[in-house]
Parts: structure tokens; C-alpha cells; sequence
């Protein structure tokens, strides 16, 4: 007799809906608790770093049409890259510094700033590692899909988080200007963060976000001390 298939010790969590369109993985072990997105658009679906290759997940990009886009936002967001360009056949696109770590795959870099779609633009953000970059979709007022760049604080806020890892904490003060320079509260309505999404307590995005980017005191953020 042939043994029963062994069940899995906990149910996968489906993706969720953040904005018309846009759906937010559950946090990603491979790429230490890291938040992917999904995109859903006419010009093809954009695929915001690495989700785990759970079977939930990849029948819900399936169902979804797949991927035609995959954007890494740094290096930390790679996961299993080759997994899913072999599933989907998709473009993984990357900030031009960090295309090394993806040996043997077909990459499109970047260095200041790529169309990927009419809607939707990665934007180099140095800092948190060389080839940091956020994906900026034009929809809704504006979302930006911030990787590690932007992150929410314990009381929600986005804020640039330094680490002992943080690559450069000057630059990534820097990138965070060239956000607020590069739009307005008009044009950036939304942050969806690429971790520490627990801190929003059940929201799915933070909301008003340029207003609360313009608020951050930039000059006391360049003495912060890395968080242990």
C-alpha cells in the first residue's frame, strides 16, 4: 500500500490586495522577510522582487498571466531569480552595479532610471546597497515600490532605516532627496515598502506618503546611528 502524501505543517497564505491591480506576498524567508508585489497591467505583469516558489504562489501568478517583468529592488531581493525566469520566461531587470550576482541569467540593467512599461519607471536610490533602485508606478496618484530604501518605522512611518549592513547612509539620505525633488504630493500618493510590512498594522500601503516624506528632518536623519 502506498503511503499517504505527507501534508504540509501550515496552510500558504495567498496574496492579498493592496490597490486595484497591486498584490503583496507574504514575507519571503529566502530574502529575510522581504514583501514582493504584484502588478497586473495591460502592458504586461510586473513582478516586484522574489515571492517564495510556494505552489500558492505560483498558481496565482499563473492565474494572473504570469510575469512578463521581474524588478529586483537590491540585492537581498534576488531569491530564487533563475527559478522563476525559467517558470515564466520573464525580463529580470536589475540596477547595473548589482547584475553581477545573477550569473548565467539574461538581465536588463540599468543606471539612473528605466521604462520599463508607459506607467511604470525603476529609479536608481543608492544607499542601502550600491544598486538599491525603486520601481515608481504611475497610477493612482502615484506608487512607489520602495525595497529597503523606504521602510515603515514601529508607528508606520516611512523613514530610510540604517543598519550595520547600510552601504552608504549619505547616499541613501541623498536618494531620499531625490524623491521628494522628483515628485509631488499629486504625483506620490502611495509607498508600498519591500519589508517591516507588520508595522503597518493591517494597512496594505502607506498612504499620503510624499506629505510624510516631506516631513522627515533630513539633516538629523544623516546622525542617526546604525540599529543594531
Amino acid at each position: 500500500m502506498c503511503p499517504l502524501p505527507q501534508q504540509p505543517s501550515h496552510v500558504a497564505k495567498s496574496p492579498r490586495d493592496v490597490l486595484d491591480g497591486i498584490f503583496a506576498f507574504p514575507p519571503n524567508r529566502d530574502t529575510l522577510g522581504g514583501t514582493s508585489y504584484l502588478i497586473v497591467g495591460n502592458e504586461g505583469n510586473i513582478l516586484i522582487d522574489c515571492p517564495a516558489l510556494d505552489q500558492t504562489n505560483l498558481d496565482f501568478l499563473r492565474s494572473h498571466g504570469g510575469v512578463k517583468w521581474l524588478f529586483l529592488t537590491h540585492r537581498g531581493a534576488i531569491g530564487r531569480t533563475a527559478e522563476i525566469q525559467q517558470n515564466y520566461g520573464c525580463e529580470v531587470m536589475i540596477q547595473e552595479q548589482e547584475a553581477y550576482l545573477l550569473p548565467g541569467l539574461t538581465v536588463t540593467t540599468f543606471t539612473q532610471e528605466f521604462d520599463l512599461t508607459p506607467t511604470a519607471k525603476a529609479i536608481w536610490t543608492p544607499g542601502h546597497s550600491p544598486g538599491s533602485s525603486c520601481l515608481y508606478y504611475n497610477y493612482q496618484g502615484g506608487v512607489l515600490f520602495s525595497g529597503r530604501h523606504l521602510l515603515p518605522n514601529q508607528q508606520g512611518e516611512p523613514v530610510p532605516l540604517r543598519t550595520a549592513k547600510t552601504f552608504h547612509w549619505p547616499r541613501q539620505i541623498k536618494s531620499l532627496q531625490t524623491i521628494l525633488e522628483a515628485f509631488t504630493p499629486e504625483t506620490l500618493q502611495y509607498i508600498c515598502p519591500g519589508a517591516n510590512t507588520g508595522f503597518l498594522r493591517g494597512k496594505r500601503s502607506i498612504d499620503t506618503a510624499y506629505q510624510r516624506l516631506s516631513s522627515l528632518d533630513l539633516k538629523a536623519l544623516l546622525q542617526t546611528q546604525p540599529l543594531i
